[in-house]
């Protein structure tokens, strides 16, 4: 019988999950003088405004989202590592509005390290969680490459009334967010050999937690905009939301919900690079309490890997769409701020 060897997944790569994305101020610098993408007139929602996915429309006001995401793993397990990368693909369709149809794998692995059994485990993840969306892995791509790399390429479809961008929050709008934070500061703390079996177990359940609820929220027309908090953290999305909209985000520093050992791994040391790297890049955009500390920066900028949905909605409509989330399996979401007049930044208060 074939043994297994152990080998840590997280130790063949740099970095893991979302918080190997460049930073923001980087990304910024590549995309500068983009060639603009206003001549396609059916091309709905381009690079304009970091949104979650591309979409399209087609003649018969059918729009299709299309969108890609893959990374390195910040877990062991292999078939977790396909789980979480395949669940935080899909995400970002359903952070559209729109519904996936079909995913194509994007794979890359060094096989003189890895032994195949466990490559196919990363695979068996994936397609358990497409299973659970209800579509199909229909083709893909692999190739030899130094550190393990997993993703999908996702399309999916939506009404046009119904796609969600990222730019078009309302003043006076309720900011709600759908999962708890801390992922970043859970995958440091796991890679360091300091997460405690409980909190892996925590960390899983959320990242593999589809964001189907994105579908449903787009039906309503009291949520006017919607985006999913990943490797920039919950600033980053949120001042991406802030700039698209032309609109301010004050954030109630009490009312974030975080992963249930987050702030204390933080105040151990547990963060990732990617936290520093987020913060340098739009700080100067962002106000925060003074006397914060390097450990609540930490959890403000945490990048996080298959994370929640950050939802403007009306006011008025706001409690009665966090109890549907919370019915819908999302037990952690919360209100937590306002959309506001006024210059382009985030404000925690």
């Amino acid at each position: 019988m074939n043994v297994m060897p152990q080998i840590r997944l997280s130790m063949l790569s740099h970095g893991g999950g979302c918080g190997c994305k460049l930073a923001p101020s980087v990304l910024q610098e590549l995309l500068a003088g983009h060639p603009a993408t206003h001549p396609y007139k059916q091309l709905l929602v381009g690079i304009e405004t970091g949104d979650d996915a591309a979409v399209y429309e087609l003649d018969n006001g059918t729009c299709i989202i299309a969108t890609t995401d893959f990374f390195m793993p910040m877990v062991d397990d292999p078939h977790d590592f396909g789980r979480i990368a395949a669940t935080n693909a899909i995400s970002d369709v359903y952070a559209m509005g729109g519904t996936p149809i079909l995913a194509l794998a994007i794979l890359g692995m060094p096989v003189d390290k890895m032994p195949s059994e466990m490559v196919r485990r990363i695979l068996e993840g994936g397609r358990a969680v497409c299973d659970a969306a209800d579509i199909p892995i229909a083709g893909g791509h692999s190739i030899d490459s130094p550190e393990p790399i997993y993703g999908l390429a996702v399309i999916g479809t939506g009404v046009k009334e119904n796609i969600r961008r990222n730019a078009d929050a309302k003043a006076d709008d309720v900011l709600i967010l759908t999962k708890a934070l801390g992922v970043g500061i859970y995958s440091a703390a796991f890679k360091k050999g300091a997460l405690s079996k409980s909190a892996y177990d925590e960390f899983i359940s959320s990242t593999t937690l589809l964001n189907k609820v994105g579908s449903k929220l787009a039906k309503n027309p009291a949520v006017h905009a919607m985006t999913d908090i990943t490797g920039f953290g919950l600033l980053g999305h949120s001042l991406e939301m802030a700039r698209g909209s032309g609109k301010a985000i004050n954030i109630d520093v009490n009312a974030i919900p975080y992963l249930k050992e987050a702030a204390a791994l933080s105040q151990l040391g547990f963060v990732t690079g990617a936290s520093l790297r987020n913060w340098k890049s739009y700080g100067e955009d962002v106000t925060v309490p003074a006397g914060t500390q390097d450990w609540q920066h930490a959890l403000y900028c945490d990048p996080q890997t298959s994370g929640g949905l950050l939802i403007a909605c009306a006011p008025n409509e706001a409690d009665d769409i966090v109890r549907m989330i919370v019915a819908e399996g999302y037990p952690a979401t919360r209100r937590i701020g306002v959309i506001v007049d006024g210059k382009p930044r985030v404000t925690i208060e």
